[in-house]
Formats: C-alpha cells, sequence, structure tokens
C-alpha cells in the first residue's frame, strides 16, 4: 500500500531530515514539503493525502491552525505533529492518541510512527481519529490542565474514546494505565504520573504509587495483618494504599 504524505515545517533543515529518514520506506510517496500552511492548503486542494508531518511552531501561523482546520474533515489525513516541546508538554498528544516526533528527530521513533500509520491505514480508522484530533484541537495545547473529559484509547490500529466520568479507577503497569471501567479494563500507554497531572482532583485521587481512584468509589479503608492498609471501593475493588497518600485519603473520607 502506497502511503501518500506531506511535510509542513518552516525549517528547511528539518524537512530534508524527514524526507530522507522517510527514503528508508519505499512505499511512501512524498507528494509535497511546504514552508507553512499556506502552502500545506494548496497542496492539499491539489493531492489526496494520507499523512501529514506537522510542524506546530511556526512564525505566520500555527500548525495548530491547520490541524484545527483538518480535524473538521470527515476522513481527515492522518497528522503526526513534530515538534520541539519538552516531554512534559506532549501529556495532550498521548491522551488523545495523536502521534508526534520531538525534535532532534530519533530513527527508532519515526519507524514506530510509520508502523502505527500503516495499522491505522490499514484499519481504516480515518473517522475514529478526526474525533480524536477534533477533541484535541478544540480543547487546545495549553489547557491540558483543564478538566479532561475523554481520553482516546489506541491499539493496534484503532481508536477508542474512554469517557473519563466512566473511569473507576486506574492502575499503573509500567509505562501504561489500566483504566477500571465498568465490567473491563482498558489498557493505554501513558504514565500513571503523567495521567494524573491531567485528572481532575477534586474528581480523582493518588492512594498508591501505582494507583488513582475515583473519589466516589472510596467506601471502606482498614489495615491487614502486616500493618499496610487496604481500600475498598465502591465496584467492590480493592486497591492498595500506602502511607504517603494515607492523610489525603483519611481526609477525603
Amino acid at each position: 500500500m502506497s502511503v501518500r504524505y506531506l511535510i509542513v515545517d518552516d525549517e528547511a533543515p528539518s524537512r530534508a531530515n524527514l524526507r530522507l529518514a522517510l527514503a528508508a520506506h519505499p512505499d511512501w510517496l512524498l507528494l509535497a514539503e511546504c514552508d507553512g500552511a499556506a502552502a500545506a492548503r494548496a497542496a492539499l486542494a491539489d493531492n489526496e493525502v494520507d499523512v501529514i508531518f506537522l510542524d506546530i511552531q511556526m512564525p505566520i501561523e500555527s500548525g495548530l491552525v491547520l490541524a484545527r482546520e483538518i480535524s473538521r474533515l470527515r476522513t481527515p489525513p492522518l497528522i503526526v505533529f513534530v515538534t520541539a516541546y519538552s516531554e512534559h508538554a506532549v501529556d495532550a498528544f498521548e491522551v488523545h492518541a495523536l502521534d508526534y516526533l520531538l525534535k532532534p528527530l530519533s530513527d527508532a521513533r519515526l519507524a514506530q510512527a510509520v508502523e502505527r500509520i500503516g495499522a491505522m491505514l490499514g484499519q481504516r480508522q480515518r473517522e475514529a481519529y478526526g474525533a480524536a484530533l477534533r477533541d484535541y484541537v478544540d480543547a487546545g495545547i495549553t489547557q491540558a490542565a483543564q478538566r479532561l473529559e475523554r481520553i482516546n484509547v489506541r491499539s493496534v490500529g484503532r481508536i477508542e474514546q474512554i469517557r473519563v466520568d466512566d473511569i473507576l479507577w486506574v492502575e499503573s503497569a509500567g509505562n501504561y494505565v489500566e483504566l477500571q471501567l465498568d465490567g473491563r479494563t482498558v489498557l493505554h500507554r501513558i504514565t500513571l504520573n503523567r495521567l494524573e497531572a491531567l485528572l481532575e482532583p477534586s474528581d480523582f485521587l493518588r492512594v498508591h504509587r501505582s494507583a488513582i481512584v475515583r473519589r466516589s468509589q472510596i467506601a471502606r479503608l482498614e489495615t491487614i495483618g502486616d500493618g499496610s492498609y487496604r481500600l475498598t471501593l465502591r465496584c467492590g475493588a480493592e486497591v492498595a494504599v500506602s502511607e504517603r497518600y494515607l492523610g489525603a485519603l483519611k481526609a477525603a473520607m
């Protein structure tokens, strides 16, 4: 399957680096290199595009302006955001299941993005992707600290929207978290610490280095045989509680 793509970046060296890196993928066809959003709009009007590598920080018009326009399309091309933002600032990309590349470009990270794109295109998930992209641009990249309403979870080639209001508690699983819902568990690629920063503190409470619970789910706290603590939730789940978070939990109760 041929993948048709655009590179949109105001810096010529960055465009060249990405073009040369993608040359290793013979099925990928470069349609145009664009130095800004205006040139990208012209290329989009003249071509059927599968993927756009889009720089965010451009002098005349931010890449987010173009992304907002693209998100309104019924079947938008996939966007891989190219950014010099720090790791902390890309939380919003991950929670909305959007791909990104940090400058300077990593070959391993690009290969991962190429693999994900192939899976998404193969599953024909453009409409679901469009919904995730709209969530991101409507909220705005600077609003990560505001109340999060949905988490877009990406599995192999698919995106599923999870309402934050449906999450009962969250458990750490390495670089992933397990979102515990009513009757099922959903695995999402983000660390617990980074997800905690996005969740509303009035709704969720950290009780252990590996667990966050919904406050309204808190039911019973008890000491178990070895002197440690266990929290029982209204859904029936039992969650370990560490000394570090014990005071805040007792206050919440």
